[in-house]
This record gives C-alpha cells, sequence and structure tokens, in this order.
C-alpha cells in the first residue's frame, strides 16, 4: 500500500489521505528519526549549525508535514476512524517530543555548539534559536533525575490525549443537541437568512420546518434576533452546559474529571521543572515576566473598563424595562435587547449592515487591501486537492511575482466541524540547499453558508474575525526567515503572537477599507456614508461590558493555574466567581457552565496565556495608531509593518520587533481609546 503521508508533496493530497494511513506513516517516521538523531549524536561528531541543527529541521519538517494534513482534516471533517488514529498517534509524538527534549547527549551537542567558536560567526536568527533551544531543554526536563523525566514523559502524553478529549466532548456535545420547529411563530423575530440556514439543516436531514443547532452561527441568530423569550432560554441552557453535569445533555460528554486531571497535571509539571505553578512555567515563553506583572495589567485594565461597564448595562436594563416591560433581565435576554437599544439608539441594524458583506466580496477586497499595504498579489489556484467541495486555495505572489505563500480558506459552519476560527500551519518556511520551501496555511471560520440564491452574508464583527486570522496567515506566510524554528509565527512568544491579527482588525474600521470590501449583494451598492456612521458611532457600543468579559476569561484562566492547590483541586467555579465579583457587571445563572467548553485552555495553547489577546491588543492597537497618523495605505508604513513585524517572525524578541516598527516601546492608551474608554472613566 502507497502511503500518502510519506509521500514528497507540495500540497497535502486530501483526498487519497485515509484513517488507516495516519498510524503507519507516524510510527514510520517516528522510528527513521529516532535511528538519525542517534547517528547524529555518534561520539566524536563534531556539532556544527550545518551537521546538528540542519539535520534535526530535516525531521521536525518532514513529521510535521504528515502530521499537519492529519490534525487539520480531524478538527474540519472529523469522523469515528479519523478520530480513533488521531488519537492512537497522540501518546506517540507526545513521547518522541519529551524523548528529545529530555535526550542529554542532543543536550550537550546544542549547548556545545552554543558555547563554541562557531557561535560568533552565526547570525542573530541562528543565535536566538539556539538559545531559545536550550531554554526548551530545560522545560522538557532535560536535567531531571531519572524518574521525574519518566513521569515527566506520562504527564505530556496524558496532557495531550486529555485536551483533544476536552475538545471532542465539546465538539459531540454540540452536534448531539437539535431543536426540529414546525410552527414558524417560535422563530418570529429571526432574519430570513437565520431562518433559510434552519430550513436547509432540517431539509439536509429529510425533515419538513426548520431545525436549530448549537453551531455559533444559528446560537447568535437566536440569542439576537429570536422574539421568543422561552426559546432563546433553552437554546442558552444548551448552549452554555455543553459537556457539563447540567443541561440537555447532562453527564453524556461531561468535562468535569477532564478537566481536574488537566490543572492537576499541569501543576505537577511545574513542579517538576522546580516552578512554584503552572502560570510561573507558562511565562518562561512569555514576554510577560512575572505573575504580579499580568495581574496587574488585566487588574488595570479593568479599573478602567467596570465603570463604563456597570453604566451600559443600567443603559440596558432601564431600556429593556421602559420599552418592553421586563423587569429583571436574565442572561439570555442581553444579546437580544442589546440588539434591540443599538437599533433603538443608532438605528443600526445587524442584519442590515449584513447585506453590504457578502463573503465573496469581503474575501476579494481583503486581497486588495494586502496588495496595497505590502504590494502582493493573490490569486486563486485552480485544481488543488481539498477536503471540502467549500474550500478555496490561493497563492500569494510579490512585487516580482515570486510565490511567497499558499493558504486554504474554509469559510463555513458545518457538522463534524470545530467551532470557532483559528489559523494553522500546513507547511512551514524553510531554505535548504538554496531551495525555499514555500509556506502554507489553513485559514478556517465558522461562517453562516450561502443559502439558495442568497450568498453568504457577513456580519461586522464576522468580518473583523477574517482579518484576524488572516493577519496571523500573513505573519505565517510572509516571514522570510530561512530556519524552521524562527520561520513565521515559530519562536514568536505566544503574548505576541496575536499583534498582527488584531492589528488586521483596525482596517475594518477605516473608510478606504470599506471601499473594497463592502457591496450590497443585490446591487453591488457600496457602503452607504450614512450607515457608515452608524457604524461608527456605534463601535464602542458596550465596549465596556465586552472589555470586562475578555478580562473575565483571561483573570479566570490565569489565577485557575496560578493558585492551583492539589490538597484542594482545581475549584474552577469557585474561582470563577471570585473573578466575576472582582469584574463582572453581569451574572450567569448557576447552571450556567461556561469553563466546560473553554477549549482556548483546556483544548488549545492558550493555558495560563489567555492574557495574551488583551498583552497584544495593547502593541497592536499602539503599533495601527502609526498607520493612524501616516496614513492607512501608506507604502512606507507598510513596507515597514511587514519588514519589521511580518518577516521577521521569531527571529528576535517580539518587543524588539515592536520597537523596530514603532521606534518607541508600547503605550496602553492606544488600546483604551480604540475600545473608547477614556481618562473619564475612571472610578
Amino acid at each position: 500500500m502507497t502511503n500518502p503521508l510519506l509521500e514528497s508533496f507540495e500540497f497535502p493530497p486530501f483526498s487519497r489521505i485515509q484513517p488507516e494511513h495516519v498510524e503507519p506513516a507516524i510510527d514510520q517516521i517516528l522510528a527513521e528519526n529516532r535511528k538519525r538523531v542517534a547517528e547524529l549524536l555518534q561520539p566524536g561528531r563534531e556539532s556544527t549549525w550545518d551537521t546538528l541543527i540542519c539535520p534535526l529541521e530535516d525531521l521536525d519538517d518532514r513529521l510535521d508535514k504528515a502530521w499537519a494534513p492529519v490534525r487539520h482534516l480531524h478538527a474540519v471533517i472529523s469522523n469515528d476512524p479519523l478520530r480513533q488514529a488521531y488519537h492512537a498517534c497522540l501518546p506517540k509524538l507526545s513521547a518522541y517530543a519529551t524523548e528529545l527534549g529530555q535526550n542529554r547527549a542532543l543536550y550537550e551537542a546544542h549547548r556545545a555548539l552554543a558555547e563554541g567558536e562557531e557561535f560568533q560567526k552565526l547570525d542573530p536568527a541562528q543565535k536566538k534559536i539556539l538559545r531559545d533551544a536550550l531554554r526548551d531543554f530545560r522545560l522538557a526536563g532535560v536535567a531531571l533525575p531519572e524518574a521525574d523525566k519518566a513521569r515527566f514523559k506520562e504527564i505530556e502524553q496524558r496532557l495531550a490525549v486529555l485536551s483533544s478529549q476536552f475538545e471532542e466532548n465539546v465538539l459531540d456535545a454540540t452536534n448531539a443537541w437539535t431543536k426540529h420547529i414546525l410552527d414558524p411563530e417560535q422563530l418570529s423575530g429571526l432574519p430570513e437568512t437565520a431562518l433559510a440556514v434552519a430550513r436547509q439543516a432540517a431539509a439536509a436531514r429529510g425533515l419538513d420546518g426548520w431545525l436549530l443547532t448549537l453551531e455559533f452561527p444559528c446560537y447568535a441568530a437566536v440569542m439576537t434576533f429570536a422574539d421568543d423569550r422561552a426559546l432563546r432560554h433553552e437554546v442558552y441552557q444548551a448552549y452554555v452546559t455543553r459537556a457539563s453535569d447540567q443541561g440537555p445533555t447532562a453527564g453524556r460528554f461531561d468535562n468535569t474529571a477532564c478537566m481536574e486531571e488537566i490543572l492537576s497535571l499541569r501543576h505537577e509539571k511545574a513542579r517538576l521543572l522546580g516552578y512554584a505553578n503552572f502560570a510561573e512555567l507558562s511565562l518562561a515563553t512569555k514576554m510577560a515576566e512575572t505573575p504580579k506583572q499580568v495581574l496587574e495589567f488585566l487588574t488595570e485594565l479593568a479599573v478602567r473598563s467596570r465603570p463604563k461597564a456597570l453604566a451600559e448595562l443600567t443603559e440596558l436594563r432601564q431600556f429593556a424595562c421602559q420599552q418592553y416591560g421586563v423587569e429583571k433581565l436574565e442572561a439570555w435576554d442581553l444579546m437580544y435587547y442589546s440588539e434591540k437599544l443599538r437599533q433603538h439608539r443608532f438605528q443600526l441594524s445587524q442584519e442590515e449592515v449584513k447585506q453590504y458583506f457578502p463573503a465573496t466580496r469581503v474575501v476579494s477586497g481583503l486581497f486588495q487591501v494586502v496588495e496595497k499595504l505590502y504590494g502582493f498579489k493573490i490569486q486563486q489556484l485552480e485544481g488543488i486537492d481539498v477536503w471540502h467541495p467549500e474550500v478555496r486555495c490561493y497563492e500569494i505572489l510579490d512585487p516580482q511575482g515570486e510565490v511567497r505563500g499558499r493558504f486554504y480558506l474554509d469559510l463555513y459552519a458545518r457538522p463534524k466541524k470545530r467551532g470557532g476560527a483559528w489559523m494553522d500551519e500546513c507547511i512551514a518556511r524553510r531554505k535548504r540547499h538554496g531551495q525555499v520551501q514555500i509556506p502554507v496555511a489553513f485559514l478556517t471560520c465558522n461562517f453562516t453558508p450561502p443559502t439558495g440564491d442568497v450568498p453568504a452574508l457577513l456580519t461586522h464583527d464576522e468580518v473583523l474575525t477574517l482579518f484576524h486570522e488572516f493577519g496571523h496567515g500573513l505573519h505565517h506566510l510572509l516571514t522570510q526567515v530561512d530556519y524552521l524554528a524562527a520561520s513565521g509565527i515559530r519562536g514568536v512568544e505566544w503574548d505576541a503572537v496575536e499583534l498582527p491579527s488584531q492589528f488586521m482588525e483596525n482596517f475594518c474600521w477605516q473608510k478606504e477599507t470599506l471601499e473594497l470590501i463592502s457591496g450590497h449583494y443585490v446591487n453591488g451598492q457600496k457602503l452607504p456614508e450614512e450607515l457608515f456612521s452608524k457604524m461608527l458611532a456605534a463601535k464602542h457600543f458596550q465596549a465596556g461590558m465586552q472589555m470586562v468579559r475578555q478580562l473575565e476569561f483571561a483573570l479566570f484562566d490565569f489565577r485557575l493555574h496560578l493558585e492551583y492547590d492539589p490538597a484542594r483541586g482545581g475549584r474552577i467555579y469557585e474561582l470563577l466567581d471570585q473573578v466575576r465579583d472582582q469584574v463582572a457587571v453581569f451574572k450567569p445563572p448557576e447552571f450556567n457552565r461556561f469553563a466546560h467548553s473553554f477549549t482556548h485552555i483546556f483544548g488549545g495553547g492558550y493555558a495560563a496565556g489567555y492574557y495574551s489577546y488583551k498583552w497584544a491588543e495593547v502593541l497592536s492597537a499602539d503599533a495601527f495608531s502609526r498607520f493612524e497618523e501616516e496614513g492607512v495605505f501608506d507604502p512606507i508604513t507598510g513596507r515597514a509593518f511587514l519588514e519589521h513585524i511580518l518577516e521577521t517572525g521569531g527571529s528576535r524578541p517580539a518587543v524588539e520587533s515592536f520597537v523596530a516598527f514603532r521606534g518607541r516601546e508600547p503605550k496602553i492608551d492606544a488600546l483604551l481609546r480604540h475600545s473608547g474608554i477614556t481618562a473619564e472613566d475612571r472610578p
């Protein structure tokens, strides 16, 4: 049997990859890699960049290229055989990574290179890669006694399985709930676009009427527009109790034990490495230096934004009471009456705005933004093997016509696809034997799909999401670093990795950009000036409430890992209640189990790092302020951002890249201004 995962390819052969290919390919690559590592470490062999680092990069690159399409398929078209194959490989990959990290001879070879004569001849990126590698050996337990090394390895393997299990429980719980509706009165208030999707979902299962799901576009439409309060309550409860001991699927996909074990193992891992807690371990690879610094940063933002949030909530309560007779605002009322208030105050409806943002227009306009900023052209590639008919593939060409990167775009929600939006690596850039390996990215969203003759229409928030993920994509694709370990987002501190993504969001509020990305789906008319003025007026609508919500997530995550006590367990909801007492302005109901589906920290890479979104937002807002000063599409400023941020990747500390672009250290002022929070908002 030929195995497509073992072939050399520019694009993964998705249509040929089957679940039965996965484990044999990974087994073979790991066995060959282990053999090659042993050869590289034979006694008497000199450690140089070319004889040690380059061959190791070859091994990493081959494994990455085989595993990336598997990891991606597992996220976007999950099925039981693929899930089983994926899970079978997780402990093997974790064991291999830990073996390398704990390989004393490999560590000594790196150290010999770092301390030898050749080190001074290396360029700054190579020096940083070596320093980072020595740090990572320490964080992998290379200096631990053998018994502790073995335990560390067990922990890493178990954490890999648990994190994946957490995500799968959330996905399964999301897919397990539907509500079949035959009476159109129950759906009063829902816009035609949402009704069309619900009709389409019902028809796909051979049902009449409408089918509601917990996929985010459907959930958001119900919570924002459904006049039936009981329906909103039912959908809200189903959504916020996913994968928990509460709600309609209580206990079936319960993540409680999974979360407790993850927290316990992370704490044990940190203690093995000599850290007091996992939060301290997390900061070893980030810009922030101490837990105190992170907590002070988040607390300062809370102090600045909470008074505004309280005033916004008071206004919402008064509006709901006076206009609609609602005596007590419940959690399932917030989005609904917020939309009513937005329409009342600004005469602005999300549904009206959507008409001007058909997905195809937004995507082509986004490509024009990139061309204006950096001089690059983006064109679609035909005949590329993809995993779903809706997926498109593109390449980015520099001003000389050279290919700089390629990416897949998978925009729409569907069953068996992980929720949310993300960028992931498919292939990373590197230079070997004079040849540049062209980077490839996966860009994934979960927007409402087209229905019938109506194209997919994006809310302005979804436009922001697309620009955000594309910012990550550009960071990965436009890098000019030739070494795998610092190419693109690799080697970038986690709390700086959101800089290019959040930076791109700013363009969605600029008139020059809206001229490119808007066009009414019926007649192609640009977003009218009057409507744009309303959008700008409403830009900071409930900005305080949105800010404290994000701060709640960030403080909860950080304290959860900072204050973990093995004798007391995770105390997950006890801590969450404490954080809410500090920063939240609206308390959700007792049955709310938000943490049970908080995949960022239990399934993704944001553990003790969710604060990174706000930390990097300081950088991105401050970086964009230079464009505000010099011109939104000023080519000199665009070239500077490309050169100092996007192309440098992880080849130097993030703060150095920021200072090179901005000419100074970052300031918080631009973030507060962009959030509509002023000095007057201080208590």
